[in-house]
């Protein structure tokens, strides 16, 4: 699980916000699939909306170039991000997602990797509406910043508690990493992100790193799937 802070600033939340203030929302449950119909209680931006389209591709867009999310993820492709929105008593209980998904619009299916929320809501707007992740190390409660992203593997159960107060708006997605092994991928990130702190504090030379870039994309190229 990671998470990404200032992942978009606050005038970029303050368009998107603007932006979904004037889109229909329909009924979450509509695009939940198999058994996370019956915990899904939310609304969700109408995905055929021009507006939802375009704000779901400059979204697309902003992840595609993000080094964290690339470290991270090692994305293939990426699901057209949805927006969706809890008011008060909404809540989604635990569910897993989808394993395969097919990418609106075309013939093409993504393997659901990594799974990302976007927090398009400041967390004193309102109470309830935690992000939680079952994981190995018991449940991990998230309640991201203005902006900020969480990353986490699809595989887990997550839900999100009921809103008590206020409304919780915020983006999804799902990626397919060239990396389908999450062990591998984790050490990945964990060895790329070691390799960007030794550019950033100049602690190493360019020879030293260059067998560093040598051995991660080396690995890179063994285990991805493209």
């Amino acid at each position: 699980m990671i998470i990404i802070d200032n992942l978009l600033d606050a005038d970029q939340v303050k368009q998107y916000r603007a932006a979904l203030a004037d889109v229909p929302f329909n009924d979450g449950k509509a695009t939940a699939m198999g058994m996370a119909a019956g915990v899904k209680n939310n609304g969700q931006a109408d995905a055929q909306h021009a507006t939802v389209q375009a704000l779901a591709n400059n979204l697309l867009a902003s992840l595609g170039n993000h080094p964290q999310v690339v470290s991270a993820a090692l994305p293939q492709r990426i699901f057209p991000p949805c927006f969706n929105r809890y008011s008060e008593s909404q809540t989604y209980g635990y569910h897993v997602d989808a394993a395969i998904m097919r990418i609106p619009n075309t013939p093409d299916v993504l393997r659901s990797d990594m799974s990302m929320t976007v927090f398009l809501s400041s967390p004193s707007d309102y109470e309830g509406g935690e992000l939680v992740i079952q994981t190995g190390f018991g449940e991990q409660k998230v309640k991201g910043n203005l902006g900020s992203a969480v990353l986490y593997p699809s595989s887990s159960l997550h839900k999100v508690t009921p809103v008590t107060r206020g409304e919780r708006i915020a983006a999804i997605t799902w990626m397919q990493s060239m990396i389908s092994d999450q062990t591998i991928r984790e050490s990945l990130y964990e060895l790329d992100q070691s390799i960007q702190s030794l550019v950033q504090g100049g602690k190493a030379n360019r020879e030293e790193l260059d067998k560093l870039h040598h051995v991660y994309h080396n690995l890179i190229r063994k285990f991805s799937i493209v």
